[in-house]
């Protein structure tokens, strides 16, 4: 069965555009690819550090990416496929894998907090649903030391699911963060009923913000909606001791990019014979 891209969905045969035919193709191989892995258990996490601004050797908590693997074992990281896959169906088994396998690092780490991303499309999904609320009954406390990540577009495609959907797990000590805030188009007004806990800020408005005085006025104003709403706030894409300083002075919580450590499939947890980037 084939499936249409939604870069067609509304366009008369006539009227597609080659670029739209490649644009399709190209979806439905990166799809096929995803599957496949899937399928074959090709998948694991890469875990980056974030640290604390106020003494960055330390580390707060870990966020854990989903890599694909491709047949000879090498890491694709989710923004070469996430696009294609995140409105199918195969999009919604790709969070559940990463939940899975997030959980099982936490049950077996007990003193790491670890942070796993989802879409809004995976709220209500029976089995991740299962998988989750599993976790939670055979080991009391884990739910303590995840936190989960959605995108500031995703959040708002069903606002008010999302609200409902962190009212309950919250209760169980789940923590909630929203992701590359600033990209998308979050409506301020939500904030009062989202009560994210964490709120990071998209790297576009961190890389050179040192010397940049676009990025350190947009920077403040989202820290201070962050303080406003008593969140954590997190500088994503931080690359430069400079950018480390700036954003150490003017108050950011943690931090998190390349600087700290690159995303890996070997965390010091599991290896000591060095980091493999991912």
């Amino acid at each position: 069965m084939s499936i249409k891209s939604p870069v067609l969905a509304d366009v008369p045969r006539s009227e597609a555009s080659p670029l739209d035919f490649a644009v399709s193709a190209n979806d439905r191989q990166t799809i096929a690819m995803v599957r496949a892995a899937l399928e074959a258990g090709r998948l694991r996490l890469a875990y980056q550090p974030i640290v604390l601004s106020s003494d960055t050797s330390r580390i707060g908590f870990y966020e854990g990416l989903i890599r694909v693997l491709d047949p000879t074992g090498r890491p694709i990281p989710a923004r070469d496929f996430m696009s294609a896959v995140e409105a199918h169906q195969i999009g919604r088994d790709i969070d559940c894998a990463a939940l899975t396998m997030g959980l099982n690092t936490l049950i077996r780490q007990p003193q790491l907090r670890l942070s796993i991303n989802m879409s809004a499309r995976s709220i209500g999904y029976p089995k991740w649903t299962a998988i989750l609320r599993g976790a939670l009954r055979a080991h009391p406390g884990v739910g303590e030391r995840l936190i989960l990540e959605i995108t500031e577009s995703s959040a708002m495609l069903v606002p008010e699911i999302v609200i409902a959907f962190m009212d309950e797990l919250q209760i169980e000590g789940i923590a909630f963060a929203l992701d590359d805030f600033g990209a998308g188009y979050t409506a301020i007004r939500y904030f009062k009923d989202f009560a994210f806990d964490i709120l990071k800020i998209d790297g576009q408005f961190i890389r050179n913000i040192h010397a940049d005085r676009d990025n350190q006025v947009v920077t403040a104003a989202l820290l201070a909606i962050a303080r406003q709403f008593d969140m954590l706030c997190v500088a994503e894409s931080v690359e430069t001791l400079a950018d480390a300083e700036f954003l150490q002075a003017i108050g950011v919580d943690c931090q998190q990019g390349y600087l700290f450590g690159a995303p890996t499939v070997t965390p010091p947890w599991t290896s000591t014979l060095g980091r493999h980037s991912a």
